[in-house]
Order: structure tokens, then C-alpha cells, then sequence
């Protein structure tokens, strides 16, 4: 059973950077695909990007280019998402997914999630 747990959140100016952690186990990272997605209040859960075998798949729109980046480190089994020049509009829950191998673009092909982890960007 894959267990994934988030952490890394909290509040955050304007411009400011957050790197948020998804730790892994129950499962070999190696055969993963780990996606990043966030949701906030009334709006659909949205992709942000996945990583598998290295290959990172976008997941997200023109909003988050260029200030996200996922990265893997699988000796510490976690996939970490960098989020710099961070604006209020990035204020949501950021929840981590994973599957076998594949990176899918729709949330709801991922079997596993975790609890999530809140970013809320204000001054």
C-alpha cells in the first residue's frame, strides 16, 4: 500500500518561496509516478507536474510556468515541488499523487493521494 505524506506548507508572502515534500513509502519510489495537484476553495483540483523514471510530464497552464519545478530525491524517497515568486492566486491545498509508472494529467487516474498540505500566500 502506498502511503504518500505532505508537508512544507504554511503562509507565505508574496513573492516569497515554499518547498513542499511528498514522503513516500509502502512502495519502491523507483516505480512511481508522483504528481503534483492543488485545489482551492470552490474550484476543481488542478495539475501542477509529475515525475516518473526522471521524466518530469507539466501537468499545469501558463499561471505556474517557470516557478514550479518537481524534483526527486529516491535514496530520501521524497519528491519535493519548489514554488518561488509565489502570488496569492497560489493560496490552495497542495496534495501529492501517485501511481504505477504513469503520469496522467487527470486527477482521477491516480490511485493514491496524500492528506494534502495548505499554502496560503498573503501580506
Amino acid at each position: 500500500q502506498v502511503q504518500l505524506v505532505e508537508s512544507g506548507g504554511g503562509l507565505v508572502q508574496p513573492g516569497g518561496s515554499l518547498r513542499l515534500s511528498c514522503a513516500v513509502s509502502g512502495f519502491t519510489l523507483d516505480y512511481l509516478a508522483i504528481a503534483w495537484f492543488r485545489q482551492a476553495p470552490g474550484k476543481e483540483r488542478e495539475g501542477i507536474s509529475c515525475i516518473s523514471n526522471g521524466v518530469i510530464t507539466t501537468l499545469y497552464d501558463d499561471s505556474m510556468k517557470g516557478r514550479f519545478a518537481i524534483s526527486r530525491d529516491n535514496a530520501k524517497k521524497t519528491v519535493y515541488l519548489q514554488m518561488n515568486n509565489l502570488k496569492p492566486e497560489d493560496t490552495a491545498v497542495y496534495y501529492c499523487a501517485a501511481d504505477v509508472w504513469t503520469c496522467y494529467e487527470s486527477a482521477r487516474q491516480y490511485d493514491y493521494w496524500g492528506q494534502g498540505t495548505q499554502v496560503t500566500v498573503a501580506s
